[in-house]
């Protein structure tokens, strides 16, 4: 009996055992997946902060938080299940899904161009949320979860190609790590950013001169770190987008656009010192070329569109009178 007693904590202890190799095996990949996929992790984080610019300071986090939790519904709602399945039976439809995505991207950025160079209606958005109503609240935390789908998606693509040959449920529980993690990130990341010039408000009341004068600081550099940051959301939305379509056309057969930017980048891959920050330049200006190019392209036909549209409608209105 006793000895039967051992046998089986013997066996309990071994499994113990495989399941925390398990657990180890799933956090060392989770963490390779991230760091692949972090280079779009930095563009949503970039991108985020515009969509709470102009929000009266008791919103900006709740809003943040509306928007978390979209991100993460995003993710663990439609994406992973969406990854999982089309990797196991249609893995060839992730591509050109994603490719669509990108296009959407592209879009959005060069929409976002348009505006501030005055041709569209960016001062609609210039008034606290809070003078305008809850619905454009309630529009511009729509349009946050909708651009964070994008950037969702090809994070947990990346991810998933870098654990493609684990067993399905690895693959599973991988991708549900690294969606809550990143999530948290990215949006731990903007609440801090979005509330420096509360807490440098805070610092500033504070006895000690040195202290104050960091709060002072920071509530001073807030609003030129919210514009930067604002322009480099719009220029990640042109560069993710691009890079999107670029890796996408030459994984469906067309290998031009691909192997010349390769190319490129092989050349400068021998400077002394720089030569891999120089190809990652090369990469980037070339996507964002490409991203600016289709974006402009979609902003076009969508404002010949919509154009048309209200022509259409206001014809009759015009034959009324």
């Amino acid at each position: 009996m006793a000895g039967g007693l051992v046998a089986l904590l013997d066996d309990i202890a071994a499994l113990a055992k495989v399941a925390a190799a398990s657990i180890d095996d799933v956090g060392a990949a989770a963490g390779r997946a991230s760091a692949k996929a972090a280079g779009v992790v930095v563009d949503d984080t970039a991108v985020t902060p515009r969509y709470v610019h102009g929000f009266t300071a008791d919103r900006e986090l709740p809003i943040i938080k509306r928007i978390a939790i979209g991100s993460l519904r995003n993710k663990l709602l439609f994406i992973l299940p969406a990854a999982l399945l089309f990797s196991q039976f249609v893995p060839w439809l992730l591509t050109p899904l994603l490719m669509i995505g990108g296009t959407y991207l592209c879009y959005e950025g060069a929409e976002k161009v348009w505006e501030k160079i005055g041709g569209g209606h960016e001062g609609e958005h210039d008034k606290p949320v809070g003078m305008e109503g809850e619905s454009q609240e309630d529009e511009m935390v729509s349009g946050a979860i909708r651009t964070d789908f994008i950037l969702s998606a090809e994070i947990m693509v990346i991810a998933l190609n870098e654990v493609a040959e684990e067993p399905f449920v690895s693959r599973a529980v991988i991708l549900a790590v690294v969606a809550v993690a990143i999530t948290v990130l990215v949006y731990g990341v903007v609440g801090l950013i979005v509330k420096m010039d509360d807490i440098g408000l805070s610092l500033a009341e504070r006895q000690s001169g040195a202290v104050r004068a960091i709060g002072r600081g920071l509530v001073a550099g807030m609003p030129k770190l919210m514009s930067v940051l604002s322009t480099v959301g719009i220029v990640a939305m042109l560069w993710v987008g691009g890079h999107i379509l670029l890796v996408g056309t030459d994984e469906l057969g067309w290998h031009g656009p691909y192997s010349l930017v390769h190319h490129l980048e092989e050349s400068v891959h021998g400077v002394g010192g720089i030569g891999g920050f120089l190809g990652w330049l090369i990469n980037t200006i070339a996507s964002a070329l490409i991203g600016s190019v289709v974006g402009a392209i979609a902003v076009l036909v969508m404002s010949r569109f919509h154009g048309s549209g209200h022509d259409a409608h206001e014809e009759p209105a015009r034959a009324a009178h």
